[in-house]
């Protein structure tokens, strides 16, 4: 089933043969909800049991077959929105768009103890070590420039839950800086996180915004955060 694009931009939400949601489809772009627990492309370990993979199953069965470009990622353990294109003249307009930030992702995320502060930014140039985990670092040469903007939603004694904006999309920024505050994301044992109950990492990606590649009309889609994050706090 696709959706055809249309003047208001409405999503219509479905479930492809492979099981994931997707909320809006057209002959350029195709936007998701990821699951915890599924990669976003293939890694070493993994070749198959990835969005992309299901997503290529999907719409290489359409007449006439089309195919799937990447946009941008999400981790394994993380869930929410993810744009794919299905052109590559597509593709390369909205990663223009994220590096110019005229396009937008928030994140909710739950993490460990209690921030007081309402709202703040985090800067820092982040680099990647030999085991492939991410640091921040002061050395220019190595590191290329993190920002992410924090704004607290709820805190408790022991967990706080907070919007975040990506100004730049480096790999595991926004658990490198909150886990680099003293406060990793629930569940991110690789920055220092306890185990939880939750069994997964509390990032959702909840807003995604850009404007379609093709005819230039701004898209917005959103995407609710598991219950389990709001339980905790």
């Amino acid at each position: 089933m696709k959706s055809k694009h249309s003047k208001s931009g409405r999503p219509r939400r479905f479930h492809a043969p492979s099981h994931i949601t997707v909320l809006f489809e057209d002959e350029d772009i195709i936007v998701v909800e990821k699951p915890s627990g599924l990669l976003t492309i293939a890694s070493q370990s993994e070749k198959h049991q990835t969005v992309y993979a299901r997503l290529y199953e999907h719409v290489k069965s359409h007449r006439p077959p089309e195919k799937i470009f990447i946009v941008h990622r999400l981790d394994r353990e993380a869930s929410g929105l993810l744009v794919f294109a299905k052109r590559e003249s597509a593709k390369f307009n909205l990663q223009q768009q994220f590096k110019e930030h005229s396009a937008g992702r928030t994140y909710l995320a739950v993490m460990e103890g209690q921030i007081k502060q309402r709202q703040f930014t985090i800067q820092s140039l982040l680099a990647e070590n030999s085991i492939h985990l991410s640091y921040s670092t002061q050395d220019s040469r190595k590191g290329k420039l993190a920002i992410t903007h924090v704004k607290v939603l709820k805190s408790t004694a022991h967990f706080t839950l907070a919007e975040l904006n990506l100004e730049t999309g480096r790999k595991h920024q926004l658990r490198v800086h909150l886990a680099e505050q003293g406060h990793p994301i629930v569940g991110d044992k690789a920055y220092g996180g306890q185990a939880s109950s939750l069994h997964r990492l509390a990032l959702h990606a909840t807003k995604l915004k850009f404007k379609h590649p093709l005819t230039g009309e701004p898209m917005e889609f959103q995407s609710p955060p598991p219950a389990s994050f709001l339980k905790l706090t």
